[in-house]
């Protein structure tokens, strides 16, 4: 089961109307297509509905690799929002995915809101799902399912933070639910599936088989070649020196860490430093940092 866990970001609490005063449900869609063009990775497909966008393309380390910033302009998804995001990167080429900030996620209002990520990466591709954080609100009502399809040579690293209430302006996930799924296949096979719903307020928040009390997770996955035991070492160890409680388990061509603690700063430090051992070992690329990241 995804832990699903609360949030101390102080920016959260200058939000202004209530959601269900904002507007009706949005029902957003984008679709991006990446092409690796002899040697440089090109944004050739780029089609939306409704309020999701993306920036133009960025090639701040090379151009092989090319980093796309997924917008969202409303800034907060409101009960009933429905948004479907789907990328595939073609043979050869390498696409990085994030955001420019926190995805937030606003009180139910009575309907429930959706998020479906599509990822597929053909032959010899490289695939990076990193979005900076996702707060959900105390009341959110909110089904996410992350789908991703990857050939047998291609490679994939996602990661997400999930922030569980508002703590710094003193709220708490009371009410609401969040329901999660997440899939993986390389080469037609399984190779990691998870589900997992969590109830405002139950026991689960605080059930060391759960949330155990914790107010963030973060989560990253490695999908490829040649990841071994020194390399799991080295991911555990980035956890040893940061406050909170963090993991990593190594299953062949899939590698899982976790972190939960109670500061998305923190959460952000541990991922960016376990990325960094991630990515020079799976996609045989120096770790840059995004800039959007440390704007």
């Amino acid at each position: 089961m995804k832990r699903i866990t609360g949030h101390s970001d102080s920016s959260a609490s200058n939000l202004s109307a209530p959601a269900e005063k904002r507007h009706a449900a949005d029902h957003a869609r984008l679709k991006l297509g990446f092409t690796d063009d002899a040697g440089t990775t090109r944004l050739t497909e780029r089609s939306h509905f409704g309020p999701l966008r993306v920036q133009k393309p960025l090639y701040p380390e090379q151009v092989a690799v090319c980093h796309a910033v997924i917008v969202h302009p409303p800034g907060g998804i409101v009960g009933g929002d429905q948004l479907s995001i789907e990328a595939r990167v073609g043979a050869g080429a390498h696409a990085l995915l994030t955001t420019p900030g926190a995805g937030k996620w606003y009180r139910a209002n009575g309907q429930v809101s959706r998020q479906n990520v599509r990822l597929e990466a053909g032959p010899g591709a490289t695939l990076e799902w990193l979005p900076q954080e996702t707060i959900f609100f105390d009341g959110a009502d909110v089904r996410m399912q992350h789908e991703v399809t990857l050939a047998a040579d291609a490679a994939y690293i996602g990661a997400e933070i999930l922030c569980f209430g508002r703590t710094a302006s003193g709220e708490s996930f009371t009410g609401g639910r969040i329901g999660q799924c997440t899939s993986i296949r390389r080469g037609g096979k399984l190779l990691w599936f998870e589900q997992g719903a969590i109830d405002g307020g139950s026991g689960a928040m605080h059930s060391p088989l759960a949330l155990s009390g914790q107010t963030i997770c973060a989560t990253l996955i490695a999908v490829g070649d040649g990841m071994d035991a020194a390399l799991l070492a080295r991911v555990r160890e980035v956890g040893n020196s940061i406050t909170g409680r963090s993991g990593a388990t190594l299953m062949k061509q899939v590698l899982v860490a976790r972190y939960m603690g109670q500061s998305s700063e923190t959460a952000r430090h541990w991922l960016q430093q376990a990325w960094m051992q991630l990515r020079p070992a799976v996609l045989k690329r120096d770790a840059v940092i995004p800039r959007i990241w440390n704007t």
